[in-house]
């Protein structure tokens, strides 16, 4: 009895076991069923996405950038097509393999591959990348009779940047080049991220760079369905790129191109507006660049040689170099003082050579003095003592409020980046440019320099050809633009740069008239003589020297001092005076006196802009200049 009981015993202990056996494993199929509903039925849309979303993958589509012409519909920036030999990962045996086998059939520089190896970072496995750029005809023939050895490699046409007139108005046009860290941090600030997947390139500076996303156009997509090793089975559908609109600039070519060769090899920067409107008819900054260097990315060579040259040609000394403007200021100085009702036309100074001012003495720019000089005199012979009293008697605040109105320490607000706002010299600014308190008082002695353009005066020829076409215009400001309007791709016009005046300053007509005249007479009889003599039109000007260092009281003397130490060259000058139709300022660096640097490259931009005269090479320096009387002792 006793054995056949511990036997049904056990028999109910096995029992048990089954049972909880049995229902562990019922309770865990159900977990497994309850989870294949909630996957299958209820989450069924969420994952029949995620799937698709893995078979199918979305391939941008970049667009064709838009070009840019000048006034005449000359092309400035251009698109071109050309072979690049490009990689599918995705599809090559062997990618390091692959590659140095093409360089044994088409040159791969070092260059080449870096450049590969950050777009394979930044790419998808399926998407092509291209290994070579711009191969020629003989390279896509070697490479084509040998395609059978290189699966997943194949030429395909791209579009590339190209500026065929090379360094002509560089500076203004700009030029584009791969996108950085910076560039990106950008896009993605302007909710722009989704329209440049792909996208290699962006503008830099210039006109590339200010209008950038009107250039750009519109990022098509490709949807391509792909298979479980990446790689691309077909194309499912489509949605084209819209190519970027087409700009037209107000810059003349050809007479950008007679500035520039008016310089020559000399460093400066002109500005040409017309003052009816702001339109920029040139902007010049010598020496250029060209940008067709940056468009693939530029060699290091290059680059070190652009970026080491003690020229600077990568400067954009037109809207970004600031300098004394010198004896140019003084035509404004003279308008500022008959504005505020400091002189009269015929008020006159007896001029003895000097200017005493406390214990200081400052010389005039002829020795003995001009006798007695009146507004008109002072502004033909460019008169240092008519200024220095004229200066003192204004007072610094008066004529930084005045000039501010012309649009001087302040930026122009022109449509390319980098402009400087110059340095219109106050207390208030001196107060906050110097830290010290010692030296952030302003001294009654700095305003008489500041009264011939020198001092801490500092403006770029952009300004002043700005603040000049304010004057000629009788006081209406319009802000200086490079783009004349905005076309899309089919040639309809979306937008037009309209000339719509910025502001009035209140200028009185008979006293612009008398300055007109003033500087009319600069060109007929004064220090502007000799540039513009047998001229056939009738122009205004005014030269203008800035020194570089002070000689501390010496006599300078220009052949006795280093090239990059001697005085700047300056010259501002309208024309027709009747009704201008264009001003400018010219600045050549280290150029000495304005009259023998400056006022010969204003007149072959003259010459070419009013009566379609061709210069046959760059501007003549004058042999015996005329303005030397301009340069006193005292402000070297």
């Amino acid at each position: 009895m006793s054995d056949f009981y511990h036997h049904e015993q056990d028999l109910d202990r096995f029992r048990h076991r089954i049972f909880i056996a049995g229902g562990a494993v019922l309770l865990a199929f159900a977990l497994l069923l309850s989870r294949f509903v909630y996957l299958q039925v209820v989450q069924h849309e969420y994952f029949s996405t995620r799937a698709e979303s893995n078979r199918i993958s979305l391939v941008p589509v970049v667009p064709n950038r838009g070009n840019i012409v000048d006034r005449n519909g000359i092309v400035l920036a251009r698109n071109y097509s050309a072979f690049t030999l490009e990689i599918t990962p995705a599809k090559t045996r062997g990618l390091e393999e692959t590659i140095d086998d093409l360089a044994q059939v088409v040159e791969i520089e070092v260059k080449d591959r870096r450049r590969f190896k950050r777009l394979l970072e930044e790419s998808k496995n399926f998407e092509s990348i291209p290994i070579r750029t711009r191969l020629s005809d003989e390279e896509v023939a070697r490479f084509t009779a040998q395609r059978y050895r290189f699966p997943g490699v194949e030429v395909k046409a791209r579009l590339f940047r190209q500026y065929p007139a090379a360094s002509l108005a560089s500076h203004a046009i700009g030029y584009i080049s791969r996108i950085n860290l910076k560039d990106k941090a950008f896009i993605e600030e302007s909710d722009q991220a989704a329209n440049y997947k792909g996208t290699e390139q962006i503008g830099k500076t210039g006109v590339e760079a200010h209008y950038e996303f009107e250039l750009h156009g519109k990022t098509g997509y490709e949807q391509v369905e792909v298979d479980a090793g990446g790689r691309a089975v077909r194309i499912l559908s489509q949605t084209p790129p819209v190519p970027g609109n087409n700009l037209t600039l107000t810059l003349d070519s050809t007479l950008q191109g007679v500035a520039e060769q008016a310089f020559g090899k000399r460093r400066g920067s002109l500005a040409a507006i017309d003052p009816s409107n702001g339109a920029v008819l040139a902007l010049v900054s010598s020496p250029a660049f060209d940008p067709n260097l940056f468009v693939d990315g530029i060699r290091f060579d290059d680059w070190d040689e652009l970026n080491n040259n003690p020229d600077k040609p990568m400067l954009n000394r037109a809207i970004y170099s600031t300098h004394p403007p010198g004896s140019t200021f003084k035509p404004l100085m003279s308008l500022a003082a008959l504005s505020q009702g400091k002189r009269t036309p015929n008020q006159a100074i007896a001029d003895p050579g000097y200017f005493n001012f406390g214990n200081r003495r400052f010389m005039d720019d002829k020795v003995g003095g001009h006798g007695s000089v009146d507004m008109y005199k002072s502004v033909v012979v460019s008169c240092n003592t008519y200024y220095y009293t004229l200066a003192n008697d204004m007072g610094i605040d008066n004529i930084a409020r005045f000039m501010s109105q012309l649009g001087l320490g302040r930026r122009t607000e022109i449509d390319i980046p980098g402009e400087a706002t110059g340095i219109l010299p106050s207390p208030e600014w001196k107060a906050q440019r110097f830290k010290k308190r010692e030296h952030q008082k302003w001294y009654a002695g700095e305003t008489i320099s500041v009264g011939i353009g020198q001092g801490y005066n500092a403006y770029s020829t952009l300004h002043m050809a700005h603040a000049l076409g304010n004057v000629v215009n009788y006081g209406q400001v319009f802000r200086p633009h490079l783009v004349k309007n905005i076309k899309d791709p089919s040639g309809r016009e979306i937008r037009t740069i309209e000339p719509e005046p910025a502001r009035q300053i209140e200028l009185k007509r008979e006293h612009v008239d008398f300055i007109k005249r003033a500087m009319a007479g600069v060109v007929k009889e004064g220090t502007g003589a000799r540039a513009f003599a047998g001229a056939a039109y009738e122009s205004g000007g005014k030269t203008g020297t800035a020194q570089v260092f002070s000689l501390k009281g010496g006599r300078y003397v220009e052949g006795q001092v280093k090239e990059r130490l001697r005085d700047h060259s300056w010259y501002v000058a309208f024309a027709p005076v009747d009704q201008p139709r264009i001003v400018l300022a010219v600045m050549v660096e280290n150029g000495g006196f304005g009259a023998q640097s400056a006022a010969p490259i204003a007149r072959q931009v003259f010459d070419y802009y009013l009566t379609g005269k061709l210069p046959g090479g760059p501007a003549p320096e004058s042999d015996a200049p005329d303005d030397a009387e301009e340069v006193s002792d005292e402000s070297h």
